[in-house]
Parts: C-alpha cells; sequence; structure tokens
C-alpha cells in the first residue's frame, strides 16, 4: 500500500475526530494565560474590560478575551528633571527631582492616562514650585526634608486615580544663578566678620570683668588683713587696759620700762657698735625699772 491509500483508510473516517482535538487543543492553549511575578495582565472582552489577570497561571474564554496589555508592575524610576521656581523673597531657584513609583491598579492606568510618566513629570513640577513658592531662600536650604515630605504627600494624591503608587520623591539639588550666589558669598563673608568682631568684643569685656574681678578680690582680702591687724590691736589695748585697771598705773609703767631696757639691750648687742650713746633719761628709766621689780619682789 502507498501513503495515499493509508491516509485514505485509516485518516479519512477519523477526520472529525481529528479536527475536534485540534480545535480542544487550540482552545485550551487560547485559554490558559501564564502571567509573571512582575507583570499584570489586562483582558478585555468584545472590546470592554473584562479582568485583570495576576501573577501565575489563568483561565479566560478563548476567541472572547483577549489580553490587551501586559503591565509591568515593578517599581520605576521618572528621569531626573529640573524645573524653576520662585521662593517667596523672589529669589529664581533650579530644583533638581527624581521620582520612584509603581502601578497597584493597571485597569486605571490603562484607561485613564495616556501617558504615565509625562502626566507623573508634570504634576511633580507644578507641586515643586506651588511649594517653594511658600518659602523663603534660607527656608528652603533648611527645610529640605520638609520640603520632600509635602511633595511626596501631594503627588501621591494626585496620582492615586491613576493607580499609581509613588514610593519615593526626593530634592537632589537646589542650584542659584551666578548673581545670588555671588550676594549670598558676599553676605556670608560679612557675616563671618560680623561674628569675629562679636567675639572680640566679648573676650575683651570677659578680660576687663575678670580683672574688676581680681581688683575686687585683692581689695577684699587687704580689707580683711587690716581688719585681723585692727583686731589684734584692738584686744592688745584691751589687755592693757585690763592690766591697768586690775593692776594700776605702775604694772603699765613697769611694762614701758622693760621695753625700753629690752631696746637698750638689742642696740649694744650688734656688731662694731661697743660705744653707745644714751638719752639723757636712759638711767632713769633704768632705775624707775629697778625700783619697780623691788617692789613687786
Amino acid at each position: 500500500m502507498d501513503l495515499q491509500t493509508i491516509f485514505a483508510e485509516f485518516v479519512g473516517p477519523n477526520i472529525v475526530y481529528l479536527l475536534l482535538a485540534a480545535f480542544i487543543i487550540i482552545c485550551i492553549m487560547a485559554g490558559v494565560r501564564i502571567v509573571p511575578q512582575s507583570e499584570k495582565y489586562v483582558v478585555e472582552r468584545l472590546g470592554r474590560l473584562k479582568s485583570v489577570l495576576g501573577p501565575g497561571i489563568n483561565f479566560i474564554v478563548p476567541f472572547l478575551d483577549k489580553v490587551r496589555h501586559k503591565v509591568s508592575i515593578l517599581e520605576r524610576q521618572l528621569p531626573n528633571m529640573t524645573q524653576d521656581a520662585i521662593t517667596s523673597d523672589n529669589v529664581l531657584v533650579q530644583v533638581e527631582t527624581s521620582v520612584f513609583y509603581r502601578i497597584i491598579e493597571p485597569e486605571k492606568t490603562v484607561y485613564r492616562i495616556r501617558d504615565v510618566d509625562g502626566a507623573i513629570s508634570t504634576t511633580v513640577a507644578g507641586i515643586v514650585r506651588s511649594e517653594i513658592g511658600r518659602m523663603e531662600l534660607d527656608q528652603v536650604q533648611a527645610n529640605r526634608s520638609s520640603l520632600i515630605a509635602a511633595v511626596r504627600e501631594q503627588v501621591a494624591q494626585q496620582v492615586d486615580d491613576w493607580g499609581i503608587e509613588v514610593t519615593r520623591a526626593e530634592i537632589l539639588d537646589v542650584n542659584l544663578d551666578a548673581a545670588t550666589r555671588s550676594a549670598m558669598l558676599q553676605q556670608l563673608n560679612a557675616e563671618r566678620a560680623r561674628r569675629a568682631l562679636v567675639t572680640e568684643a566679648e573676650g575683651k569685656k570677659r578680660a576687663v570683668e575678670l580683672q574688676a574681678d581680681a581688683d575686687l578680690y585683692s581689695a577684699e582680702q587687704e580689707a580683711k588683713a587690716r581688719r585681723v591687724s585692727a583686731d589684734a590691736e584692738a584686744y592688745a589695748t584691751q589687755v592693757v587696759a585690763v592690766a591697768i585697771a586690775e593692776n594700776g598705773l605702775e604694772a603699765a609703767q613697769y611694762q614701758v620700762a622693760l621695753k625700753q631696757v629690752e631696746a637698750l639691750n638689742a642696740l649694744g648687742a650688734g656688731e662694731g657698735k661697743q660705744t653707745i650713746v644714751l638719752p639723757a633719761n636712759a638711767l632713769e628709766a633704768f632705775g624707775n625699772a629697778f625700783n619697780m621689780l623691788k617692789g613687786k619682789s
């Protein structure tokens, strides 16, 4: 038998079953969709949204349902954008921003917005200009974190209707024109000079205060010393007064005579002073002292 005869005997009567089997295989292949982990499929039925297929094995109705859009759900980064903005004190700045986002509802992204990246870029630019317009230049430089938080919050609210989640929005740099930079540099140098003068003046003031404190302390110590000396003299006077009151005037005269004798002895004890010139009343002092001593004994 030739091949034509074999085909006619075996295939001919079963052609219907073979075609039916082929149709079933084609339907199965057309009805099964395996979606990768990083994507979601948007399915339409006769031109209308039917469903969104998630990662894994999914089944659709062959020939009626069709996968129209394959959307990546990975996080995306927009190209860095630079836009001009004017602060509340009329300073022109150039702000460089970067935005990260991901699609969480593909059906909204597909049917509500045509150019996602362009729409987000325009939204971010408008929000940045609006926020910077409320701040002065110094506030923009000092409160960058709060500015970033405000931009991120407003961008997230604006893109919510597009099925997009903004994961990060960063302000990378705030640049100034040459004239503004020069003016700020002059202001910075003037501020540094002012601080140096203030520091020097405060140093001199502190030195004067310390010197005044030292003088005051010295005066206080000298006054204390004088007061102690005066107290000692007053005490000695008081002792003499008590002695006079208790022993009479002769005791005082006796003490004076003894002091005179001690003074004469000290004068004669020095070297090269063998010849002593005595005052006229010196002998009288000796006599008085001797008489008093004799009287006490």
